[in-house]
C-alpha cells in the first residue's frame, strides 16, 4: 500500500519549531544560522512535492531578506526568520502590490461584464471540476446574490452530466440540460442563448476532463473559449497532485489565458505544495480553495491566512468565520441568559453544543484552524484519532436522543434502571452512558463557574460574534 504524501503544513511547522529553539539566545541573523534555517525549509518544501524551480526561487528570496537583519524587539532570530518565511510564503501564493510590496486582498470572481458573465471551468478528470462548479454556483448565489445557470459540455461521460445536475440542485442554481449526442460548442452556445433570454447573471460551463493532457482536449476547450469569450477561465487542480499539478498547469497555461486557479481537496494530506507550484507556473492568482466535500466547502483563497496554516500559526480568522456561520446566535444568547438567571445547564443544552460543533466542521475542522502551539498533544492526533472522536460525538448524540424529555431536563433522574433502558435504546453499553454523564457534569460545573458573566466574555473573545458586542460585533 502506497504511503500517503507528507503534509507540508506539519513538516514545515515541525522543522521551524525546532529551529526557533536551537537559535534561542542569538542576537542576530547571520550567514551561518540562516543557512541552517534555509536547509530545513528547503527539505520541507521538497518533501511536500513543491517544484524544484519554485523552491530555489523561494529560498533565494528568503535568504536575501534575512541576512544581517536585526532582531526586532523581543523576537529571537528564529522567530524573525519564521516571520520572513511567512511573508514570502504569502507573497508566493498571493499577489503583491508592485508599489508597496504588500499582499493584495483575496480576489473573488470578476463579474464585470454584460450579463450573463461566462465562467469556463477547466482541468483534468478527477480534479473535482464538476463539484467545484456547483460549489462556485452556491458561492455566487449566497455571497454575490447572483442568478446562476450551470451546463456540462462533457459529452464523453454521461455520468458527469448527471452529476452536475444533482449537485446544481443542491447548490440552488439552475441547470441547462445536455446529452452525449450533442456537440460541446453547440451545447455551450444554446446555454448562453437561454441565459440571455432568462436574465441569468452568471453561466458556469463545466468542460470535459481527460485522464491526461491530449491535443483533442486542448483544441476543444480553446474553441469553447474563443466562442464564449468568458470573463473568467478557472483552472481546477487537485492540491494533492504535487509535482503532477505543475505539468498540468503548464499545458493549460499554454492553451488558455487562465484568470484564476481553484485548488481542490485542500483538506487532504498534502496541503501547500500545489498552491506554491501552480501559482508560480501559471502566473494566475489562486482564487478559491476546496476545503471539504460539502456543497458549501469552498472559500475565497487568502494567501496570508494559508501561509499561517502552513506554518502552524493556525487560521483564527477562519475559525471565527466558522463559528459565526455555524453557531445559532439566538440559541447561544438564550443559553447565556439561562445560565446567568440561575437555571441549570441540562442535557438538551449539552446536545445543542454537540450539534453546534458539528455545524462548525467537527473536531478536525476546528483543530485544523487552531495554532499548533494551542492544540498541544492534540496536534499529534492522526486521522484515525479524529475519526474516533467524531464517532464519539455521534454516539453521545444517540445516547441523549434515547432519553425522555424529562430525563434530559433532569439528568439526576438517571439511575441504574433508566441508564440500562437508555443504553439499550442507543445500542451501547451502560458504561458509555456513565461516561457521557460524567462529561456532562464537567460541562455543567464549568457553566456554573461562568454564571457571573464569564460565559459571555468567553463568547466575545471567540471573535466578536454578531449581537454579543465583541470586537467584530456592533459598536
Amino acid at each position: 500500500m502506497q504511503a500517503a504524501p507528507p503534509r507540508m503544513a506539519s513538516t514545515l511547522t515541525d522543522r521551524l519549531s525546532r529551529l526557533v529553539k536551537t537559535m534561542r539566545g542569538q542576537a542576530r541573523i547571520t550567514d551561518s544560522n540562516v543557512q541552517e534555517m534555509l536547509r530545513e525549509v528547503r527539505m520541507a518544501l521538497l518533501e511536500a512535492d513543491v517544484a524544484l524551480p519554485v523552491v530555489r526561487d523561494f529560498i533565494a528570496r528568503v535568504k536575501e531578506k534575512s541576512l544581517g537583519a536585526e532582531v526586532v524587539g523581543s523576537l529571537s532570530p528564529g522567530q524573525a526568520l519564521v516571520g520572513i518565511v511567512n511573508r514570502e510564503l504569502a507573497a508566493t501564493m498571493g499577489e503583491t502590490d508592485p508599489a508597496t510590496g504588500a499582499i493584495k486582498p483575496p480576489a473573488d470572481i470578476n463579474l464585470a461584464a454584460q450579463p450573463p458573465a461566462v465562467i469556463l471551468m477547466a482541468g483534468l478528470q478527477g480534479a473535482g471540476k464538476t463539484t467545484t462548479t456547483a460549489k462556485l454556483a452556491k458561492h455566487l448565489i449566497e455571497k454575490r446574490r447572483k442568478k446562476v445557470l450551470t451546463v456540462s459540455v462533457d459529452v464523453y461521460r454521461p455520468a458527469a452530466i448527471e452529476q452536475l445536475k444533482r449537485v446544481t440542485v443542491q447548490a440552488g442554481a439552475e441547470w441547462f440540460p445536455s446529452s452525449g449526442d450533442d456537440q460541446p460548442l453547440a451545447i455551450a452556445l444554446a446555454a448562453l442563448d437561454y441565459a440571455r433570454k432568462h436574465y441569468i447573471d452568471v453561466l458556469l460551463v463545466d468542460t470535459a476532463g481527460r485522464l491526461g493532457i491530449d491535443e483533442a482536449l486542448m483544441r476543444e476547450i480553446t474553441e469553447l473559449h474563443a466562442a464564449l469569450k468568458p470573463v473568467e477561465t478557472l483552472f481546477v487542480v487537485d492540491a494533492m497532485q504535487g509535482q503532477d499539478a505543475v505539468n498540468t498547469a503548464k499545458a493549460f497555461t499554454d492553451a488558455l489565458p487562465l484568470t484564476g486557479i481553484v485548488l481542490t481537496k485542500m483538506d487532504g494530506d498534502s496541503r501547500g505544495g500545489a498552491a506554491l507550484s501552480v501559482r508560480q507556473v501559471t502566473g494566475a492568482p489562486i482564487k478559491f480553495a476546496g476545503i471539504s466535500e460539502k456543497i458549501d466547502g469552498l472559500e475565497v483563497f487568502d494567501a496570508q491566512r494559508h501561509a499561517g496554516r502552513v506554518l502552524g500559526m493556525g487560521d483564527i480568522v477562519g475559525l471565527v468565520e466558522e463559528v459565526q456561520k455555524g453557531v445559532d446566535m439566538a440559541a447561544a444568547q438564550k443559553l447565556v441568559d439561562k445560565v446567568k438567571s440561575g437555571d441549570s445547564f441540562d442535557l438538551n443544552d449539552f446536545l445543542s453544543q454537540i450539534s453546534q460543533m458539528k455545524k462548525m466542521g467537527g473536531l478536525s475542522g476546528l483543530m485544523d484552524k487552531l495554532p499548533s502551539q494551542m492544540t498541544g498533544k492534540a496536534a499529534n492526533l492522526g486521522p484515525a484519532d479524529m475519526d474516533r472522536a467524531e464517532r464519539d460525538m455521534r454516539r453521545m448524540e444517540g445516547i441523549i436522543c434515547s432519553m425522555t424529555p424529562l430525563e434530559r431536563r433532569k439528568p439526576d433522574l438517571l439511575k441504574a434502571t433508566r441508564k440500562r433502558r437508555v443504553a439499550a435504546g442507543a445500542g451501547v453499553h451502560v458504561q458509555e452512558v456513565n461516561r457521557l454523564l460524567n462529561q456532562f457534569e464537567q460541562m455543567r460545573d464549568m457553566m456554573k463557574k461562568m454564571k457571573g458573566g464569564g460565559m459571555l466574555k468567553m463568547m466575545k473573545r471567540m471573535g466578536g460574534m454578531k449581537g454579543l458586542g465583541g470586537p467584530g460585533g456592533p459598536r
